[in-house]
């Protein structure tokens, strides 16, 4: 699925790779069927009536007046060592829905990565006759400088695998700038640091035009972490710290009524923040005409 959405001068596509339904135990151990009940507002969009989460892998390109820039890049294809089963192997056509959405893989000039699990840096490599080589040959690939140091010794969920072939290879290439956390990528799209669920885990702010959309990352996964802050993931490399991050921007979003862009949320996957009693808060849609609305793409 591809839907576009704008901020300001800003064009962001999101490009699905794979969604699903349940299976969310590593993701969100406290996200029981009878808990996730609770929070009606989640369906139909975020969760089925049974109380099973429904979450995506999707990358986010974006078409700024200088820059076209891809977001996180998912799964990748052909990818061994993953720690879900259905991620190893895969062979579907993002690459292909990537290009008929107007961004053929060379025309990419910057990726970026929220942070280096397998979910979100996987295409930054593919198998060409049996050899890793770089998905997206003409673009630079910004790392945060503290989460390339923690990712390259790394171990479990992936994360040898995950270096060994859509990392290494494209330092190899000359391809990787090592940056701080809260680097100006353009005058429109800038890091912020929001460090928990990884040491130097970020997320993406756009700015144009008197808009504002943050693109999240996994400082949450879902939204019923909006409904539940406390909520942590399985992965989280410090909870205490992602809990902490979770709530400060949460709070921040609201206030600035900034759009949250999920990096996993399936569905709108984005919307407005809104406190909701007792320090949670709600996802709201955009209100037609007066906020970004997602438009359908090609299929």
């Amino acid at each position: 699925m591809v839907a576009t959405f704008t901020v300001g001068d800003v064009v962001i596509t999101k490009i699905t790779e794979l969604e699903s339904v349940g299976d969310t135990e590593l993701m969100l151990p406290e996200a029981t069927p009878h808990a996730v009940q609770q929070v009606s507002w989640l369906r139909p969009d975020y969760a089925t009536d049974d109380g099973l989460l429904r979450t995506s892998i999707h990358a986010f390109a974006l078409a700024t007046p200088t820059r076209r820039i891809i977001a996180d890049t998912g799964l990748g294809n052909d990818k061994q060592g993953r720690p879900v089963p259905a991620w190893n192997g895969m062979g579907g056509t993002f690459l292909e829905d990537l290009a008929a959405a107007g961004f053929p893989p060379e025309t990419i000039d910057t990726v970026l990565c929220t942070h280096l699990h397998v979910d979100h840096a996987g295409w930054d490599t593919q198998l060409v006759q049996g050899k890793w080589v770089p998905t997206f040959p003409n673009a630079r690939h910004l790392f945060v400088r503290a989460e390339f140091e923690h990712a390259e010794g790394a171990a479990g969920h992936g994360a040898a695998e995950l270096f060994a072939d859509s990392v290494a290879p494209i330092v190899e290439a000359g391809l990787v700038d090592l940056v701080a956390a809260d680097e100006q990528v353009s005058p429109e799209v800038k890091l912020v640091p929001t460090p928990g669920h990884t040491p130097g885990h970020t997320s993406i702010l756009i700015e144009s035009r008197g808009e504002r959309a943050l693109i999240t990352g996994d400082f949450i996964h879902h939204p019923v972490q909006l409904a539940r802050p406390d909520w942590v993931s399985g992965g989280d490399h410090d909870p205490a710290r992602a809990v902490a991050t979770r709530r400060s921007m949460l709070s921040e979003i609201a206030r600035t009524r900034t759009l949250l862009v999920g990096t996993h949320f399936a569905g709108p996957t984005i919307g407005h923040v809104v406190p909701d009693g007792d320090g949670s808060y709600r996802l709201e849609e955009p209100d037609a005409g007066t906020d970004p609305v997602p438009q359908p793409g090609p299929s």
